[in-house]
């Protein structure tokens, strides 16, 4: 096989294949990807068994049906509760109480102080008690004594 001058079939697929794929990483989304890794694809057939045009079109349309199924089954398979939310890594973390006047009041966790508020059927919690932390509202820790 002689080497793809700059104008071949082989160089412009594999060229917008790439040019494709730095898109995606610059421009917000989720789709380019998909069509970059479908058009290096059809560069690499085109390389393999030097297609004629329309099968060039042909595999590049089935290629980018393919790889957009692919992009979306592996959408489907994130739960929006499992993404990397602010409070998510805070849920089953130890707290130490600070103060509470009825149900709301503050905590240690860590090194930062928060604002937190019992569960319903907790019971009243002194300075010092142990809470666990069981959900987040908004900024507010949701608690229960460990």
């Amino acid at each position: 096989m002689a080497s793809p001058d700059l104008l071949s079939p082989i160089a412009i697929w594999l060229g917008a294949g790439l040019a494709l794929m730095v898109a995606e990483a610059v421009l917000p989304g989720a789709f380019l990807v998909w069509l970059g890794i479908a058009a290096l694809g059809t560069g690499l057939l085109e390389l393999a068994f030097g297609l004629g045009f329309e099968l060039q079109v042909i595999s590049f349309a089935a290629l980018a049906c393919i790889a957009v199924g692919c992009g979306l089954a592996l959408r489907r398979k994130v739960k929006p509760n499992e993404l990397n939310m602010p409070g998510s890594g805070l849920v089953g973390r130890p707290a130490m109480t600070l103060g509470f006047v009825g149900r709301q009041g503050r905590v240690r966790l860590g090194d930062s102080d928060w604002e937190a508020r019992l569960i319903p059927d907790a019971p009243e919690v002194k300075p010092g008690a142990m809470l666990r932390v069981v959900g987040l509202d908004g900024t507010v820790l949701v608690v229960r004594p460990d």
